[in-house]
């Protein structure tokens, strides 16, 4: 009798798809249905590659909202829970129920143009907004609707918890405990002039505040960048940043420790 339905992916590689394979005939050998695409269906997700092969996949999939786990074949995987040496173990666990689900929270963007139009794009370590084609960007920024700054330089990266130790800690930003739902905003490259007066480190808020964009002027060439994938927009008369309600959960078996991983990944050399 089949047991779970398992939508299996990976990112391509020659390694990556030699661990599919194994993984494959190991599932089906425990009677799982293995399916390399995801319906609403799925009982699992399981994804084979790094960080950015997971953002990928969670991308594909519109974030689901079944358990999803990883199998580390990159480099820092900090979202992947088990290497490909594990899988027999991983498999055990999962069967036996032996692990819990770490939610992780998304941003959301929501960007007006003066033509009326809405657009929306969800991140789940974070929407960055920056000027086109490379341009320093002028950014009248606000929070919950007050006045904050008057913004000049790169851009500003809003973060996740979950995407504080991503493109966020290479800026600068602190680094979060996933368990905390707040909102992180950090400036890439600020200036700080007589006519602009600009954050220079990482601002947290709690994740029911929002934070408002409006683009100084005739600036209307604006990039949108959530999870690194590129929206350019013109005529943009402001963006919203809010918490999403959409929520991705990770398998995390029993030992799991975040800042074990974080230690790891960070400060420990081989």
């Amino acid at each position: 009798m089949t047991r779970d339905k398992i939508s299996v992916f990976t990112n391509g590689t020659d390694v990556s798809d030699k661990v599919f394979h194994k993984l494959k005939k190991i599932l089906e050998d425990h009677d799982h249905h293995v399916v390399p695409h995801y319906s609403g269906d799925s009982d699992l997700i399981v994804c084979i590659g790094g960080d950015g092969a997971f953002l990928e996949t969670m991308h594909k999939c519109d974030f689901p909202t079944c358990p999803i786990v990883g199998i580390n074949t990159g480099h820092l995987g900090f979202f992947q829970e088990f290497l490909p040496d594990k899988l027999e173990d991983f498999i055990q666990a999962y069967e036996k129920k032996q692990y819990s689900l770490q939610q992780l929270n998304t941003v959301r963007c929501t960007v007006s143009t003066h033509a009326g139009e809405k657009f929306s794009h969800i991140g789940l370590n974070e929407i960055a907004i920056k000027g086109g084609n490379s341009f320093s960007v002028h950014l009248f920024i606000s929070i919950d609707g007050k006045p904050i700054e008057k913004f000049s330089g790169d851009g500003i990266l809003v973060a996740t918890s979950a995407g504080s130790t991503a493109y966020n800690y290479s800026l600068g930003g602190s680094i979060a405990d996933p368990r905390l739902k707040l909102l992180q905003v950090t400036p890439i490259a600020p200036m700080n002039t007589t006519a602009y007066r600009s954050f220079t480190s990482s601002i947290l808020l709690p994740s029911d505040l929002s934070i408002g964009v409006v683009p100084e002027g005739d600036e209307n060439e604006i990039r949108i960048l959530n999870d690194g994938i590129e929206t350019e927009y013109e005529n943009v008369k402001n963006i919203q940043v809010t918490a999403s309600d959409q929520v991705v959960n990770l398998i995390r078996f029993k030992d799991y420790d975040f800042w074990h991983k974080v230690k790891d990944k960070f400060l420990e050399t081989n």
